[in-house]
């Protein structure tokens, strides 16, 4: 057929048509495995992996272990392999996964709102020193971290961590991992409600279940009843935030698909109130949203954030209602804004029964095994059986009698453990890092605590609550974006010309007052080596230039390239 205006295409080459496979979600029907990830969780469930580590590998060594269990599954038990010794962060992106791999592992112990015995801290510590070199770190999702396990040993180290009723299940993973609350929940004098139950509840009927052991990646999930905002809510794949409802009375507003890493998402709210019975139905129906809608083609989108940001939140809470609820929510009302920079519950504040919590800062939430049994002896001694961990990668003794303040207060003291920190102790956090981390360039935790005491020297009068977070990657463990200061990990060039250890510095970023991120200024890269001498100076012009009540972030909103630099 000759073309013809009136039919172009009859001239026009074919074009190939290729099948459009879509985004792996299950509920259009794509069940085939997209990659190699979906590919491992559809051959066999990664809970199952427990029963092969107890009867095979931890008998037969690492060398044993099936390539698909030790990168893949083993993470569904909490076990993820550490970075090999000695190996640069310049090598990080180049080498293979076995050749990064030792053969020892990070064992993630799950603490589920932050909550925690003095026994349970005992016996953490009592495995940190026994199989762990020591080693322990709080992270800023109230976990525990061990390194230096080996397979051997994790049978054993399961059995007594479920003897005091903890578990490593599902701590890592394409899971629901840990649910993360309020440390201070019922406990707090200005709580609006708490929401421990639910936390219990979702882990009782949730949690180690093959209803959500394969999501298309983690699912993160916080719940606080504190008017603090202390659980970051606006960066978790689901919160349940405490309200005040004007007909309903104490519930929680509800957020969804929130999250950081390469591609940072403050989450949105639905314009829910969910009363706290009803807290793990729809918990269970956003997370069923996830495993039935979300993406599972690419890997960098298979986070709830991206189908969240597709969809919006109209449409989100109209599935939710229609097609896992099968009834509407309640409209409800927003937080209110909270009355204070700090969240972490640091320093001596009275509880609703009259007695006393009193929050301390290990840094960077650097401890050891010994110092752990310590934690857990002092409270004992003080009358408190319970403990808590934050998200700011702090701790928190409660049920401290008056007259038993200043003891507890002076002993966590000598184990540098201060329930008065400076700004800068208070404030500075720090992932893992290329000590442990296979994904990480640059060193952290010693890099902070150096960093901590530089700033105390030098700045000793400096009091304004400042947040300053470092990570050794792209990846945001430790909430890079929303700090004031946010330094991510990199290799930079340094006066010689030579590649060293530095960081891209992120400005400005916050939660809760005023939430957003942080501002990149353009080529504003410093090394490890000048990191307490760029943040002294940008502090000093802070303290300078800043109107009267102005905090950080909003100043460097507003200041000059040449201020920041």
């Amino acid at each position: 057929m000759a073309a013809t205006p009136q039919n172009p295409a009859a001239s026009a080459p074919r074009r190939k048509v290729s099948r459009h496979r879509g985004e792996g979600q299950w509920a259009m029907g794509h069940h085939t495995p997209l990659n190699g990830n979906e590919q491992f969780k559809k051959d066999d469930d990664g809970l199952n992996v427990r029963t092969r580590i107890e009867t095979i590998y931890s008998k037969r060594g690492f060398d044993s272990i099936d390539p698909n269990d030790l990168r893949g599954r083993m993470r569904w038990w909490g076990l993820y392999t550490q970075r090999k010794p000695g190996i640069d962060g310049g090598k990080t992106a180049i080498l293979e996964p076995e050749e990064l791999d030792d053969k020892y592992f990070m064992l993630r112990v799950r603490i589920d709102g932050g909550r925690l015995t003095t026994r349970q801290l005992r016996v953490i510590g009592e495995i940190s020193q026994e199989f762990a070199r020591g080693s322990a770190d709080v992270t800023d999702r109230q976990n525990i971290q061990l390194h230096w396990i080996r397979i051997e040993d994790v049978p054993e180290i399961w059995q007594r961590l479920e003897a005091v009723g903890l578990s490593t299940t599902e701590a890592c993973g394409d899971t629901p991992r840990v649910v993360i609350g309020s440390p201070v929940a019922g406990i707090a004098e200005d709580e609006i409600i708490d929401g421990s139950w639910a936390i219990d509840e979702i882990n009782k009927r949730y949690i180690g279940s093959k209803e959500f052991s394969n999501l298309p990646r983690k699912f993160k999930s916080a719940i606080s009843g504190s008017p603090l905002l202390d659980v970051v809510h606006e960066i978790n794949d689901i919160a349940f935030v405490g309200v005040d409802h004007p007909e309903h009375g104490p519930g929680f507003d509800l957020w969804v698909g929130g999250g950081l890493s390469t591609n940072p998402k403050i989450g949105v709210r639905l314009g829910a109130w969910v009363p706290l019975d009803e807290v793990p139905d729809v918990w269970a129906g956003v997370i069923g949203i996830f495993r039935d809608y979300g993406y599972r083609r690419l890997r960098t989108r298979a986070r709830l954030k991206f189908l969240v940001a597709d969809w919006g939140a109209e449409k989100f809470r109209q599935i939710l209602e229609d097609e896992y609820l099968k009834r509407k929510l309640v409209d409800g009302p927003a937080p209110a804004e909270p009355l204070q920079r700090w969240r972490d519950h640091v320093g001596v504040h009275r509880q609703q029964d009259g007695n006393f919590y009193v929050g301390f800062a290990p840094r960077v939430g650097r401890v050891d095994g010994a110092t752990l049994a310590k934690i857990a002896d002092l409270a004992e001694a003080h009358g408190s059986g319970r403990v808590r961990t934050t998200v700011e990668q702090k701790m928190i003794v409660l049920d401290v009698t008056e007259d038993q303040v200043e003891s507890l207060v002076e002993a966590l003291e000598a184990l540098d453990l201060t329930a008065r920190p400076s700004s800068f102790r208070r404030g500075t956090m720090a992932c893992t890092g290329i000590e442990y981390c296979k994904l990480a360039i640059v060193e952290t935790k010693q890099r902070g605590s150096t960093l901590i005491d530089e700033l105390e020297r030098r700045l000793p009068e400096f009091d304004e609550p400042l947040t300053i977070n470092i990570n050794g990657c792209p990846n945001a463990c430790a909430r890079i974006q929303v700090a004031d200061i946010g330094l991510k990990g990199q290799l930079v060039l340094n006066d010689a010309g030579e590649q060293v250890e530095g960081f891209q510095v992120h400005l400005g970023g916050a939660l809760g007052l005023e939430a957003g991120f942080g501002r990149k200024v353009r080529g504003l890269k410093v090394t490890s080596e000048e990191l307490p001498d760029y943040v002294e100076r940008v502090l000093r012009r802070f303290q300078a230039e800043r109107a009267d009540g102005e905090r950080f972030a909003a100043w460097a909103a507003r200041a000059g390239e040449e201020a920041l630099s």
